[in-house]
Parts: C-alpha cells; structure tokens; sequence
C-alpha cells in the first residue's frame, strides 16, 4: 500500500507541476501582450506629447499675432481720432467761414441777415454755394474755368 501511496504522491506533483508549466505559459503570453501593448502607449503618449508641444507653440504664435494686431488697431484707431478731431477743427472753420460769406453775401445784395436761415444751411447747399463762389472769384480773376460749377 505504500507503493501506491507515494505513486499517488509522485502523480499528483506531477500534475500540480504540468498546470504550473501551463500557467507559466498562459503567464508569459499576458506579459508579452502587455509589453506589445506597453510599447504602443508609450508611442501613443509620445505622439500625444508631440501634439501638445505643436498646440503651445501655436497659441504662442497666435498670441503674438493677437498682440501685433491689437497694437496696429489702437494705432489706427489713434490715428482716425486724430484725423476726426481735425476734420471736425476743419468743419466748425468751415461753417464759420461760411457763416461770413452769407453775411458778406446778403449784406452785398441788402439782404437783413437771418440767424434761423444760417443755422438750417445744409451741406449741400454750402459747398454749391462754395463752388459758386469759387468760380465767380476765377471770372473776375480772369482765370479759367475748371468745369466744376455749371
């Protein structure tokens, strides 16, 4: 009975340590798998990294032109103001002057001056009466005529 006791023995160690091969081998096919994938999230994180760097270098850069652009828009935007502000000094010495011509105008013709009539002038008005004017000043002259006034 003992023969057959450690035969038992001996066949069940030799079971145990076939499942423990097989294990082994089901082991290694996992680790391979994992490393395989391993290596794939590592180019992933790389290309990740890769991607990242581009993306910052391209909000710098547009951070940049962001910057450049604003500067060149408060410049104009500077500039126009400083060409309205002129333009506006250029209008109120206009309509003054223009204010005198039809006061030279009327008081020539014996016209009263009318404060409600100088105030309603409009644009158009003024620079028709402007050119007017101006080719009057060229007859007397004796300047040629350019065609503006007809």
């Amino acid at each position: 009975m003992s023969f057959h006791y450690g035969f038992l023995v001996e066949s069940l160690v030799a079971v145990l340590l076939l499942m423990t091969i097989l294990y082994c081998v089901r082991l290694n096919k996992q680790l391979r798998l994992l490393k395989a994938d391993e290596q794939s999230l590592r180019a992933t994180i790389s290309e990740l990294i890769t991607a990242t760097q581009i993306a910052e270098r391209a909000i710098a850069g547009l951070k940049a032109t962001m910057r450049d652009g604003e500067q060149t828009l408060n410049e104009r935007l500077a500039r126009s103001e400083h060409v309205s502000g002129e333009i506006e000094r250029q209008l109120g010495a206009g309509e003054a002057l223009m204010a005198r011509l039809i006061r030279i105008t009327g008081a020539a013709r014996g016209d009263e001056p009318d404060a409600k009539a100088e105030a309603k002038v409009d644009a158009k008005a003024v620079a028709a009466a402007a050119q007017a004017f101006a080719e009057r000043m060229r007859l007397r002259a004796g300047g040629p005529s350019n065609g503006l006034a007809a």
